[in-house]
Parts: structure tokens; sequence; C-alpha cells
């Protein structure tokens, strides 16, 4: 589904990513570690078109999107789930989803069950302000957004940062549900290594800007992991 081939990214002269490779595949969470400020939410905002790469290739379901606009990419099947959460604090939640169907045709402008049946406390919620909502359903709502625009790739950043443990446990509920689908491929940016090792398939540490361990299910090692992270 994704393949992300030896990218660099630069800000002014500040290199920001080194030749960073990492892979996608529809069924599977890959997960990307690493501590503040080593490039992860720069990796995935160079995927969805926000930061323009200097050089390597990113290519989706086999087609090289290297040079698509943001538009294109959500249009070809990428959701973003930005961390920070970045909703509509003035717009209903309802309204907030609806913002999700800006790269559908018309006749799929629709909010899927799926996302009340992941989040219910959204559908309770819908003529609410985003803003009046807490930390936890603000998460919710902003990974809501991005399953309205049906994505074939889903990029997820720190997404249990600043929630509270009942709501982290309902998000990785549904990371799982959607990984369970098997037609979604997930990127999954985190520093909470339990939650990452329960939900993880491929596994990718980052320092410096640059990928400098990997591994997969078969042969996780969360101390190893650990151990990378606070090297």
């Amino acid at each position: 589904m994704l393949e992300v081939k030896d990218i660099n990214l630069f800000y002014g002269a500040a290199q920001a990513l080194r030749g960073v490779s990492i892979a996608a595949e529809p069924g599977k969470v890959t997960c990307v570690l690493g501590r503040n400020g080593v490039g992860k939410t720069s990796l995935l905002r160079a995927m969805v078109g926000q930061y323009p790469i200097s050089s390597g290739a990113i290519v989706l379901d086999g087609s090289d999107i290297t040079g698509l606009k943001p538009y294109e990419r959500a249009r070809k099947g990428i959701g973003f789930v930005p961390q920070g959460r970045e909703i509509f604090p003035l717009l209903t939640v309802e309204e907030n989803l609806k913002t999700g169907f800006g790269p559908l045709k018309r006749e799929d402008r629709h909010i899927p069950d799926d996302v009340f049946s992941l989040f219910p406390v959204l559908q309770s919620m819908l003529g609410r302000r985003g803003g009046d909502l807490s930390g936890g359903q603000q998460q919710q709502l902003a990974i809501g957004r991005a399953l309205v625009m049906r994505p074939k790739l889903l990029l997820l950043d720190e997404p249990t940062e600043g929630i509270q443990p009942s709501i982290i446990k309902d998000i990785g509920r549904a990371i799982s549900y959607l990984r369970n689908l098997g037609n979604i491929a997930i990127v999954l940016v985190e520093q909470y290594l339990d939650f990452a090792c329960e939900l993880g398939d491929s596994f990718a540490v980052m320092d410096r800007g640059a990928v400098k361990f990997t591994c997969d299910r078969s042969n996780l090692d969360p101390g190893e992991i650990s151990r990378q992270m606070a090297l």
C-alpha cells in the first residue's frame, strides 16, 4: 500500500529527514517510535504532502505520489490524524466530521456507521462545539473525521498524547478494528511503547531524522526498542 523510499527533507539548511524508508501494508500497523524532535511528525507530514521532500519517493498503491499536493493525496486515500488533533473548535461535532467530505464524490458524502460504532460518544454530541469536548473526545473526533474520508492509508500522530487511560483503550480498540478490516494500512507514530507494542506489526525507531532500528512482531523485544529510544 505505502512505500517511502529513501526520502530526505530539509527546513532551510537544517535536515529533518535523512534517507528514511518505511512501508505499510493493508491490515497491518506500522509503528514509528522515538523521542521528541527526531523527525516522526516531519515524516508523516511529508507523506501527506505538507512538507515537500528534496529527494526520494513516496509510492501509494503502486503510484508515485511524490509530486502530488496534499488535497490530491487525500483524494488518493490518505487520512491524517495530526498531533494535537487540530479540530475546528467553533464548529459542531457534526460539522467537524463533515469536513472529511472534501475528497469524496457527492454520492459518498455521508458519515459511515463505523465512526459512531467505534466512538458512540460522538453521536450523542453531534450538536456540541468541538472546543467544548474533552481532550480525549477531541481525539476521537479527529480520528472519526479521518475515517469519514474512507482512507486506504491512515496516519496517526501520537493519538495517546495527553489522553486519559479509558480513552486510550477506546482508541486502541478502534485501531485494532480498523486493522482487522484488512483493507486499511495504518502508520502509528507513538512514544507510548506499551500501546505501540500491543498494536504494531512492524516497528521503526527514529533518531536524528533517520531510522536506526527496525523489527517486526515475530522478533519483537520491547526492552530493546526501549533501549534504542533512550539512546
